[in-house]
Order: C-alpha cells, then structure tokens, then sequence
C-alpha cells in the first residue's frame, strides 16, 4: 500500500487530504444514487383502504423492488417503477394546487389515475393492476401525515361494464356516490359509503379537498366487489 505522504508538522499533505476527500464525496453520491427518494412523500397523504393503485404497488414492492419476479407477478406495478420510480416512492405526493374545485375541467379523460401528473402517467395504463375485495357497503380510509383536515371527499365508482383491464379512465365512465363533509386535521380519518348494483373490478375514485391549502388529490383504487 502506497505510504501516506505528510508535510514538515506530521500533517497529510493537502493533494492527499484532497483526494481522499473526493473519494469520500462520490462513494457518498453513489450510495444516495442507488437509495429510493423519498423526501417529498413525507408532507401528504392517500387513501390506504382500499389501497390506491401507486400505494399498493409501494406496500408489495417498496422493500423488494428489484426482484425480477414483479414483472411476472405485478406486470401493472412492474411498468410503473420502469417508468418512472418516483410514482411508487412518493405515493403520497400526487397533489395539484389551485384546481378551484375545476377537478373535472382541468383534469383530462385519461388523466383521471395519475392527477393529471404526467410524472404518474403509468398510473393511467389499463391493465391487471391488483385488487382488493370490498363488499357494497365499504369504509374509506385517507392516512395523511401531515394532518392536513379536508373540506370534503368525493367517490366515484366505474360504471358496470367498464373495463379497468382495457380502458383508460374518464368522466364519462363514473358514477357518482357521495361527497362528505368537513374534517378535521387528523392522520386517520374514514368513512362509510353504500353502494349497490356493482360486481366484478371495478375502479373506486376518490378525490380529497385538503383544507390547509387549495390541494387536490385524486387516485384510482381497484376493487373487486363480492
């Protein structure tokens, strides 16, 4: 091993001290560059039950995103980290500020999954996306970190004979159920919403009005109504 060269005081010289600082800064870069990013995540919330498209794919995945199985056993949850990575990381950050309640006008067809955030895009695609079992009658739950509060939720339901499998998502293909009231800051909250008529996959769209800001999020949640 090549002998560290010091100066007259028993110091490393500076090219030395130099050098091994740089070495330092890129191992440390390296190491950032292959962790998750997951800052922004950390400020908003998204519905937990029935889990939204992004958050399940997170809670399957999150610990385990580079097994080559999610291709085979998720293809849905497969393209979106290959599209972009952030979709599953920040499962909580798809928020858009200033909608003024304009949710439907300022929100294309298509665009309904993702927010009309065209970093969440893969969210949008039609396909095997994995479901969760409700019955008719079935609770919501929002977990929002930060407390936010909400003016109200709205939820929707695709319409029967819609096809989450082949179809991208628009206005036309909802029916809508029920818009809540105001509540208040919490990091849980839920509530109950009756439906009737539907069965097999359906899509359950929520969309939460935060009340600190004017801050809108919408998410898609595949159902299987039993």
């Amino acid at each position: 091993m090549r002998s560290q060269k010091l100066d007259q005081s028993g110091r490393a010289s500076r090219p030395v001290v130099r050098r091994s600082l740089q070495a330092l800064v890129l191992a440390l870069t390296m190491m950032v560059g292959v962790l998750p990013w997951t800052g922004a995540a950390q400020a908003h919330g998204t519905i937990v039950s029935p889990g939204t498209r992004a958050y399940k794919c997170w809670q399957t995945w999150g610990s385990n995103h580079m097994s080559p199985t999610m291709q085979q056993q998720d293809p849905m949850c497969w393209q979106a980290f290959q599209a972009n990575p952030d979709t599953m990381w920040n499962w909580m950050s798809a928020l858009r500020d200033g909608l003024g309640g304009q949710f439907q006008a300022r929100t294309p067809d298509g665009q309904l999954c993702s927010n009309g955030l065209s970093r969440n895009n893969s969210l949008n695609q039609p396909g095997a996306w994995k479901t969760t079992n409700i019955s008719r009658n079935f609770t919501v739950q929002l977990y929002d970190q930060a407390s936010h509060g909400a003016d109200y939720f709205r939820v929707y339901v695709s319409k029967q004979g819609f096809n989450p499998a082949t179809q991208r998502l628009g206005w036309g293909n909802l029916d809508f159920i029920t818009q809540t009231g105001r509540y208040a800051p919490a990091q849980n909250i839920s509530f109950n919403v009756s439906t009737s008529g539907y069965t097999g996959h359906h899509i359950v769209f929520v969309i939460w009005q935060a009340s600190h800001l004017d801050q809108a999020y919408m998410w898609c949640s595949d159902v299987n109504f039993v």
